[in-house]
C-alpha cells in the first residue's frame, strides 16, 4: 500500500523548491520597496532630427511611463496578494516564524527565530524548515518535482 502510494505522488526536487522559495521571498521584498525611478516620468527635454509621426501609438514618455506605472503596481499587488495568502495558509508556528525570518524590517538570523520560539536547533533544520518551505512553495505553486529520469539515476545511485 505505501509503495503504491509513494507512486501517485511525485517527489519534490527539494533544492530546485528552495531556490524558487528563495527568489520568491526576494521578489516579495523587492515590490515591497518603493517604485523605481525608472518607473517616473522623464523630465529632461529631449530633441530628435526625426520628425513626428501622426499614428495611434503613444510616443510620450510621460504617457509610457504611466502605463508602465499601471502595469508594475497591478502586478506588484497581485503578487503580495498571493504571497500573503501563501503565507496565511501555514500553521500559526510556521507563519510566525517566516514572518520573523523573512517578512519582517530586518531579516532575522536561524537561531534568533528557534529561540524566540523556543525550538532546538537540530528540530528547526531538519524538520521545522523545510516542511515550512514545502508548503510555502505548494501554497505558492512555485514546488518543482523530480522527473522519472532523476528519480531513476538517484534508485541506480542507490543500488551501488
Amino acid at each position: 500500500m505505501v509503495d503504491q502510494l509513494s507512486l501517485l505522488i511525485p517527489e519534490i526536487d527539494r533544492d530546485a523548491t528552495q531556490a524558487n522559495v528563495e527568489k520568491a521571498i526576494a521578489k516579495y521584498r523587492y515590490y515591497s520597496l518603493q517604485t523605481e525611478d525608472e518607473f517616473l516620468p522623464k523630465i529632461t527635454a529631449s530633441y530628435s532630427m526625426i520628425p513626428p509621426t501622426n499614428t495611434n501609438a503613444f510616443h510620450s514618455s510621460t504617457e509610457d511611463s504611466a502605463i508602465r506605472m499601471v502595469e508594475f503596481e497591478r502586478e506588484r499587488m497581485e503578487y503580495l496578494t498571493r504571497f500573503a495568502k501563501a503565507v496565511n495558509r501555514l500553521s500559526a508556528r510556521e507563519r510566525e516564524a517566516f514572518i520573523l525570518k523573512y517578512m519582517g524590517e530586518e531579516e532575522l538570523y536561524d537561531y534568533e527565530v528557534y529561540n524566540k520560539l523556543g525550538m532546538g536547533e537540530t528540530y528547526y533544520y531538519t524538520k521545522f524548515k523545510p516542511r515550512m518551505f514545502y508548503k510555502f512553495a505548494i501554497a505558492m505553486r512555485i514546488e518543482v518535482y523530480k522527473t522519472n529520469s532523476q528519480r531513476q539515476n538517484k534508485e541506480n545511485a542507490n543500488d551501488l
